[in-house]
């Protein structure tokens, strides 16, 4: 009886951080079909093809920095079983972290621009699209990142309908302005940009008004900045900084690789995307609550054993405690599991009886639609194949175990990927795709392996 209570808590507590987040994440994609929409109804497939190109570039940026979320969450769990001054300062680490890599884009925006161009080799109406969007929203690369760092440290904390409410609020704050500078000011690609824009400032702000509220103390604030303080965090960061590039660089592979199939390509990519955000963001909503989970159970565990040696206990009493870690690590994820794979079939089930009427809402040009069609079997196949890496992703980010992340993404690139894509090249950008669902199955395996062979026997 005492086994089944503990289960149903277990299963309460988990959804009880991953709904919100769940809805919250999936506000982001949902707003990336509102841009998609008017940049869809646009009188040009260069619209789209430029915008998403441009969003591509700042996003892989971004993304490349999404290490400041995952560590930050990790380390933001773990000092749950420690004093609101440790948890302080965990946040203003990492913000201040974020907002130096934020600054480091904005001064670098040319180059980094240029090689995306290179990289794609499109026509030059999609090249000039592609600058307008792009010299605009960059200018909102401090927020975003620093918005990286609050949400990870927010999951990490368990805030989960904090993040909702800043999620709605700031993606309404978006459409509104994307909305009324493309049609009110006739601003085109560049008002869909400024939309954003404002809506990364908007997150900014309202985040760390509540924060500010709740939880900042600055005192001893100039000693977290001393180098062997900031020592875990540029550790953990740098592992997820060369997981990240990898991550990136496949994602970047898909989309410019594409782009030179030509613009039908890319605007079908473009699409595409929005399903895998879709779906990327919904099942990071699992994720999330097993990393803020599994880093508390970890935080609880290292604040026991150095209390356990400082008294130095017996070898008995730490290999009970070693135990009831494993048992509970092992639970949360076997819960993880069992949400993850509902969360993906539901998806599954949603694509396949709607997956036209999503394209109606993305597109009226039907010749897109129709070439889209083609790829009904990836749309169904994603969320199935995909759930098992976000899922271990988050339990490695809870644990904070930045180097075997970053060995499974480099095999998972090198090894699988690549090779794939170019056994299939002969499919042309369907080969991408199928080259994609092959890095996402051994990510997920990789993890999943590496969990029950080697974390659960320590």
């Amino acid at each position: 009886m005492q086994n089944v209570l503990q289960d149903r808590r277990g299963h309460i507590q988990l959804l009880s951080i991953a709904v919100p987040l769940i809805l919250a994440n999936i506000t982001t994609p949902l707003l990336g079909l509102v841009d998609t929409a008017i940049l869809g109804r646009m009188d040009g497939l260069h619209f789209l093809a430029g915008a998403a190109i441009g969003s591509l570039i700042l996003t892989q940026l971004y993304w490349v920095c999404g290490f400041v979320k995952m560590s930050m969450t990790g380390l933001s769990a773990q000092s749950r079983a420690k004093d609101i001054l440790d948890r302080t300062r965990t946040l203003i680490q990492g913000c201040a972290l974020a907002l130096v890599l934020g600054l480091l884009i904005l001064l670098l925006q040319a180059p980094f621009l240029n090689a995306g161009l290179w990289f794609a080799q499109v026509e030059p109406e999609v090249v000039q699209s592609t600058q307008q969007y792009f010299y605009v929203r960059v200018w909102g690369a401090p927020a975003a990142l620093v918005n990286l760092a609050i949400i990870g440290w927010l999951i990490g904390q368990q805030k989960s309908r904090l993040i909702l409410a800043l999620q709605v609020a700031v993606n309404f704050i978006n459409i509104v302005a994307s909305y009324s500078f493309v049609y009110l000011f006739d601003m085109g690609v560049e008002g869909v940009a400024a939309g954003t824009l404002v809506a990364e400032y908007s997150m900014t702000l309202l985040a760390l008004y509540w924060i500010n509220r709740h939880y900042l103390r600055l005192t001893a604030v100039k000693s977290w900045f001393y180098l062997h303080a900031l020592a875990p965090l540029l550790s953990l960061n740098s592992d997820m900084l060369v997981r990240n590039l990898a991550l990136q660089f496949t994602l970047a592979f898909v989309t410019l690789k594409g782009a030179q199939f030509g613009t039908q390509a890319a605007a079908i990519n473009a699409v595409l995307m929005q399903f895998f955000a879709l779906i990327a963001l919904g099942l990071d909503g699992i994720a999330n609550a097993v990393e803020a989970l599994v880093g508390e159970v970890k935080g609880k565990n290292d604040s026991e054993r150095s209390l356990a040696d400082a008294k130095q206990a017996l070898l008995l009493e730490d290999v009970q405690k070693r135990l009831a870690q494993q048992h509970s690590l092992r639970h949360q994820v076997l819960l993880g599991i069992i949400w993850s794979s509902i969360t993906a079939l539901f998806y599954t089930l949603i694509f396949w009886l709607f997956v036209e009427s999503i394209l109606s809402l993305l597109t009226n040009q039907q010749v897109l639609i129709d070439a889209t069609m083609n790829y009904v079997w990836l749309i169904l196949l994603l969320p199935i194949v995909a759930h098992w890496c976000f899922l271990f992703d988050g339990v490695y980010v809870g644990l904070t175990q930045g180097k075997t992340m970053r060995n499974n993404m480099l095999v998972s690139t090198l090894i699988v990927f690549l090779p794939s894509y170019f056994f299939l090249s002969e499919y042309g950008n369907q080969a991408l795709w199928m080259a994609l669902l092959g890095f996402l199955a051994a990510r997920g395996l990789g993890l999943g392996v590496h969990f029950y062979t080697v974390v659960l026997r320590r």
